[in-house]
C-alpha cells in the first residue's frame, strides 16, 4: 500500500504572528443568491432581505445583506489567504460591530491587523487576537471588531 505523505499546514503558528502585522483579503461581490442562500441556511427570512418592495420603504431604499451573512463572508475571506490554515485550534472569542449597510452587488474584502498576543502553552498554543475591519468597494468601513483565535504552537523539532 502506498503512504502518502500528511499535508503540511501552510497557516502560520502562534510563534510567528506579529503584533502590528497587516494582511488583505481578496473582494468578494456579494449577490442575491447569497442573501436567499444564507436565509434559506439561517431560516432569518426578514423582509429588510428578502422583500424588494418592503425593502424600498425602509432608510435603505433596498434590500441588505444580513449581517451575520457578511460576518460569515469576511471568516471565509480570512481563511482563503491561508495565515490560519491547519494551525487554527479554535475560534474563541469575537466582538463586533454593523456600521453600515452591504448591499446587492457591493464587493467586500477584509483588512486583518495583529493586535494582542498571550502564549497559552497548556492549551498547546496561544491566543491571537485580530483587529478585523470589512470594506467595500467604495472604501467604507461597514463591519469591524475583534477575533480571539487559539492557534497552535510549532512542533519541537
Amino acid at each position: 500500500m502506498t503512504e502518502f505523505p500528511r499535508h503540511a499546514p501552510r497557516g502560520l503558528y502562534f510563534e510567528e504572528f506579529q503584533i502590528g502585522a497587516v494582511v488583505v483579503s481578496a473582494g468578494r461581490t456579494i449577490t442575491e443568491t447569497d442573501i436567499v442562500n444564507f436565509a434559506a441556511l439561517s431560516g432569518d427570512y426578514n423582509q429588510i432581505h428578502t422583500d424588494v418592495e418592503l425593502a424600498k420603504g425602509t432608510p435603505f431604499g433596498q434590500r441588505i445583506a444580513h449581517g451575520l451573512l457578511v460576518l460569515s463572508v469576511a471568516t471565509g475571506l480570512v481563511a482563503q489567504l491561508g495565515f490560519i490554515e491547519g494551525t487554527v485550534i479554535a475560534f474563541r472569542e469575537l466582538t463586533w460591530k454593523f456600521s453600515k449597510p452591504v448591499f446587492i452587488g457591493d464587493t467586500i474584502h477584509v483588512v486583518i491587523e495583529t493586535v494582542n498576543l498571550k502564549p497559552l502553552p497548556r492549551l498547546g498554543g496561544g491566543s491571537v487576537v485580530l483587529k478585523v475591519r470589512v470594506i467595500t468597494q467604495n472604501e467604507k468601513v461597514v463591519a469591524r471588531g475583534e477575533w480571539n483565535a487559539l492557534m497552535a504552537s510549532k512542533p519541537a523539532a
